[in-house]
């Protein structure tokens, strides 16, 4: 089956669902939230009392308010406002101003009460920061309070002592109104945020890949510097040594100290013209042939026990177009070249096409691979805690499928790239002794102009390095 490998990005395992966006959350929001609400249920009261005449229990109704002051009061002069909550207070937070709210309802009506539908905001909170787990605790406690406040409640009492009820109809309505708001906003918003972090920490990870690569390059720019100042008074050194080594004799004391020296510069020539190469190769050839930055991209899995089969194709006979060495593109196509290799029986081919139009990069295995139900959603980051990972790589052979691959596309359609995924022709087929492309096949396609070097200024390729001669 095929996947990819994101090891080298991630060195720690990921944050337990829950911890990602719950421990956001400042104790100063809730607290200045809770002050809001008490603000619109004292407003509530007054204008209930003063202008409708409405009659309930006033005292309780303050008391339940009092205690929402007075628990804010607690939390600021106890904590500071700036601290990070964590999963089980956030999630005491809103539990109390769940019961609470539900409390003032039982106080004023229950379902005949118009706030009612307030009701549903706690759930909608837990469903966008909190883990499944706790979402689904506050919905049935939610569930719960409003079936008791079909029964339950203290009536709310005009002037005249008439009993404010509306029609059993009307109240079946709002109850299931509401049943159905906590049960949809809650799966809602929980998809909406999930998909959300998903696609927020998967573009982290793909600018922290960029970033990697990009540090690379300048490395390489500095090292290459660093070999070119150095060349010259290392040269001096090793000629002037080598003219010390004719003013002494043999078995002399200074002459073994001078040729000791001579041995030195030459390791250190060694060394400046191994990354200076490594340094020209990163960061002066901004511009290669395609062929070559795709095999500089599949370098590093070369040597990892498969046979990777390079081949080059004009479509129309145009010469092999040089193209920018982006980090994007190298970063791209080594992530999808590693995926290959990772899932391969025993060969990956990886084919460069080119036309006056188009630029392609064709990249297939002999393995499995994609599932045939997961190839619509390739690319896609399918973040999961570890445990599900595990459960689903034992049930199908098949684990992680995320991650890697869209940094991978991410990074690619950065550069103008368009990527398709899909099976070779004879996927299924897993006969025969010889190499066939049974498995995944990764298609890269660019346009022409968006990658190749801009010729329009007379910039033509420098050509091989000759020797000088004398």
């Amino acid at each position: 089956m095929q996947s990819d490998n994101t090891s080298q990005l991630t060195a720690y395992p990921p944050l337990p669902e829950g911890l990602r966006r719950s421990n956001y959350i400042r104790l100063r929001t809730f607290i200045w939230l809770r002050w809001a609400a008490v603000f619109g249920q004292l407003t509530a009261l007054f204008v209930a009392e003063r202008y409708y005449n409405l009659q309930f229990e006033v005292g309780l109704f303050y008391l339940v308010v009092g205690a929402s002051v007075l628990a804010n009061l607690v939390a600021m002069f106890i904590f500071p406002l700036s601290r990070r909550l964590s999963e089980r207070e956030n999630f005491f937070m809103v539990l109390f101003d769940l019961l609470q709210l539900g409390v003032l309802l039982f106080l004023s009506g229950g379902l005949n009460n118009p706030f009612s539908v307030l009701i549903v905001g706690p759930v909608a909170v837990s469903a966008a920061v909190f883990s499944t787990r706790s979402t689904i605790i506050l919905g049935l406690i939610t569930l719960v309070i409003v079936s008791g406040l079909t029964q339950f409640y203290f009536p709310l009492r005009t002037e005249q002592g008439f009993i404010i009820r509306i029609p059993d109809i009307f109240m079946f309505g709002t109850w299931a109104a509401v049943v159905i708001a906590v049960v949809f906003l809650g799966v809602y918003v929980r998809r909406i945020a999930l998909d959300a972090n998903a696609m927020s920490e998967a573009f982290q990870a793909a600018q922290l890949a960029l970033s990697r690569e990009q540090k690379l390059t300048d490395l390489g720019g500095v090292v290459a510097a660093a070999a070119h100042e150095l060349g010259t008074p290392l040269a001096t050194i090793k000629l002037v040594s080598s003219e010390l080594l004719d003013e002494f004799p043999e078995g002399s004391e200074l002459r073994e100290d001078i040729e000791l020296i001579a041995q030195q510069a030459d390791r250190c020539r060694d060394i400046l013209r191994s990354m200076g190469r490594t340094g020209k190769d990163d960061i002066y050839m901004r511009q290669a042939p395609v062929a070559t930055v795709v095999q500089d991209a599949a370098s590093p899995h070369t040597d990892r026990g498969k046979a990777i089969h390079f081949s080059e194709e004009s479509v129309d006979g145009t010469p092999q177009p040089e193209i920018y060495r982006k980090p994007e593109i190298i970063h791209g196509l080594r992530n999808l070249v590693q995926n290959a290799v990772d899932f391969s029986r025993a060969n990956v081919w990886v084919e460069t096409v080119w036309s006056s139009e188009n630029v392609t990069v064709r990249i297939q295995d002999d393995g499995g691979g994609y599932p045939p139900g997961l190839i619509g959603r390739i690319g896609d980051p399918f973040m999961r805690r570890r445990s599900n990972a595990q459960t689903r790589a034992k049930q199908t052979a098949y684990e992680g499928m995320g991650l890697g691959l869209f940094i991978a596309k991410t990074l690619l359609e950065r550069s103008g790239a368009e990527l398709n995924f899909t099976n070779g022709p004879d996927a299924a087929d897993t006969t025969g002794t010889g190499p066939h492309r049974s498995g995944a096949l990764v298609v890269v396609r660019w346009n022409a102009a968006d990658v190749q070097v801009d010729t329009s200024a007379g910039r033509t390729p420098l050509g091989q390095n000759k020797p000088i001669t004398t």
